[in-house]
């Protein structure tokens, strides 16, 4: 599988297994890719910085506090200037440290600073790659979007049998091509999904704001990711981590989403997941309100862009696919029906969010997709699962592979 100028950020870390990262350089040079390294102490017990250097033809990092590296912040323009990060091995200590957010070393600080997707190549004793502590990393860093290859089954250095070998060169190479070539009913399109509620501010303490925990819409930004488009999600404040291999935009109110949307065109599918307050205060001031002896503030609303409207009318530079979202508490079709004509856009995600119901801030939701073609309604499904079939149906009406 071609991987011709792609950039490989390559962290080996320090087991065993070590040895073969040397050959997974020459794998990937073959294919086309530029390779950099960082060595972490323990991988130079094994291995030496100056023959992965002679390797990949670039400099080997090793310290986190080296003076001509961090002079320009070395270690974020490692975590930025890459296409995808391979860590191999990822030892049993470098796994914890990723699933703790440690970040006590050069290889740590890269893997928490980067917002790259990241492929990791397990390599341990049976024994520690079965341990519940070792299992429960794996579940948080899968569930981070990291992508796993391997292990795989086989005799260990101690004299054991079972799984915890590193993947051989050419099955890691396999897995980067997979993750930088993508195959899926997306493949090759930008999306832009926003994300989460805005926040609007009453004075430089309180504001405006809704339920939205964001779920769905970060699970739709995962799922596009996961079916080969190009993400970009404008997330409103959510304390919800950033989906790995999205490029993610935080933004507070509904104006500053707006412009984050502007300025992400063109793309070729718009979702606006998001929960945009309708109303800003217009006289905000600089100071907080007080309380005055029971006289309550006098607060003037004044409504906010409307950015799903704005974006679907458009004449030019609209993306060709727009899907908006209407969060109802009744007459839930009836709306969502209005909604599609009034906004202008291809297809609308309508659901019940009423405070008994508890889709905001839950795990599952009940979904009615609205559009000029009539209404199709799912059983309750998670958000997870929602934002699977909901990208599978986009691929579909952008003609991409099922």
């Amino acid at each position: 599988m071609a991987l011709q100028g792609k950039r490989i950020l390559l962290v080996i870390s320090g087991g065993i297994a070590a040895y073969k990262s040397l050959d997974l350089i020459r794998r990937l040079r073959e294919r086309g890719a530029t390779v950099r390294c960082i060595l972490t102490s323990g991988a130079q017990q094994f291995i030496t910085p100056l023959a992965a250097s002679a390797l990949t033809g670039q400099r080997t990092h090793t310290d986190l506090f080296d003076r001509e590296d961090e002079a320009d912040i070395g270690h974020i323009k490692l975590a930025r200037d890459a296409d995808l990060v391979v860590v191999a091995p990822a030892t049993a200590n470098l796994m914890a440290k990723m699933a703790g957010g440690q970040a006590d070393d050069l290889a740590s600080t890269v893997l928490l600073a980067t917002t790259l997707p990241i492929l990791i190549a397990p390599a341990m004793n049976v024994r520690m790659w079965l341990h519940p502590a070792t299992q429960r990393n794996l579940a948080v860093l899968q569930g981070d979007g990291v992508h796993v290859v391997g292990p795989n089954e086989g005799a260990m250095a101690e004299a054991e049998f079972g799984p915890g070998r590193m993947s051989e060169p050419l099955e890691i190479v396999e897995a980067a091509g997979r993750l930088l070539a993508p195959a899926g009913p997306l493949a090759g399109k930008h999306v832009i999904v926003t994300s989460g509620p805005t926040h609007e501010p009453i004075d430089p303490v309180r504001y405006i704001a809704n339920r939205s925990s964001g779920k769905q819409g970060h699970a739709i930004a995962k799922a596009a990711a996961k079916a080969g488009a190009r993400v970009t999600l404008i997330s409103g404040p959510v304390t919800l981590p950033d989906p790995a291999g999205v490029t993610t935009l935080r933004v507070e109110s509904a104006r500053e989403m707006l412009e984050a949307v502007e300025k992400a065109l063109p793309a070729d599918i718009g979702i606006f997941a998001a929960a945009v307050a309708d109303w800003r205060v217009a006289n905000t001031g600089g100071q907080k309100i007080k309380k005055k002896d029971g006289a309550l503030p006098e607060l003037s609303l004044t409504e906010n862009p409307d950015i799903l409207a704005t974006i679907s009318r458009r004449t030019e530079n609209r993306p060709p696919l727009m899907v908006g979202f209407a969060a109802e508490t009744e007459h839930v079709i009836e709306h969502a029906k209005q909604k599609l004509a009034k906004k202008g856009c291809d297809l609308i995600v309508a659901n019940d969010v009423s405070a008994e119901i508890g889709v905001m801030g839950g795990e599952s939701n009940t979904v009615h997709l609205v559009s000029a073609a009539g209404v199709e309604t799912w059983p309750t499904l998670s958000k997870t699962e929602v934002a699977r079939k909901l990208v599978e149906r986009l691929g579909a009406m952008t003609g991409g592979a099922s």
